[in-house]
């Protein structure tokens, strides 16, 4: 299973259409999951149009995006492996570890709302994925968003990709 990740889309202030840089990794998806702050929900629509979207709330994001069916997280199976996903994280010291108890049956916790780019590995059994934001990098060098893939229960491949 191969799956696109976003988060921080923030429409339509960045995000005014797929960026074609984004829309050339989702050619071949499975899944995209949305980590939150779409603002808009004529990007899940939009991105609907490549694979089936999961996405969760992030805090810029309205009912109206909520009636479209993002809530404020997300647990579920890809491909046998248990994943979970939420926008916001917390703070960066304890992260894994709050993750860890908040998710205690996951193996990868997706999040987003730092705009920070994250693909972590972690001893306690939890890898932490944070795509960064594709459209509004802040003080990033690059917008990035994820890719992920899963076989069998496990997850076999991470990548963050530059999209700006």
């Amino acid at each position: 299973m191969r799956i696109a990740v976003l988060s921080d889309t923030h429409a339509p202030r960045f995000w005014k259409a797929c960026p074609p840089r984004v829309a050339e990794q989702l050619t071949d998806v499975d899944l995209i999951l949305h980590a939150g702050d779409v603002c808009l929900p004529s990007v899940l629509d939009e991105l609907a149009a490549f694979a089936p979207v999961t996405a969760v709330a992030g805090n810029n994001d309205g009912d109206d995006v909520r009636a479209w069916g993002a809530t404020e997280s997300w647990e579920g199976e890809l491909a046998g492996l248990p994943v979970a996903m939420i926008h916001d994280s917390g703070q960066k010291q304890g992260r894994s570890a709050r993750m860890h108890r908040r998710f205690p049956a996951t193996a990868l916790v997706i999040f987003g709302h730092s705009h920070i780019p994250l693909d972590q590995p972690d001893p306690d059994g939890v890898h932490l994925f944070n795509p960064g934001s594709p459209t509004d990098k802040r003080r990033q060098p690059h917008g990035t968003m994820g890719l992920i893939e899963v076989r069998d229960g496990y997850l076999i491949d991470t990548t963050l990709v530059q999209v700006s």
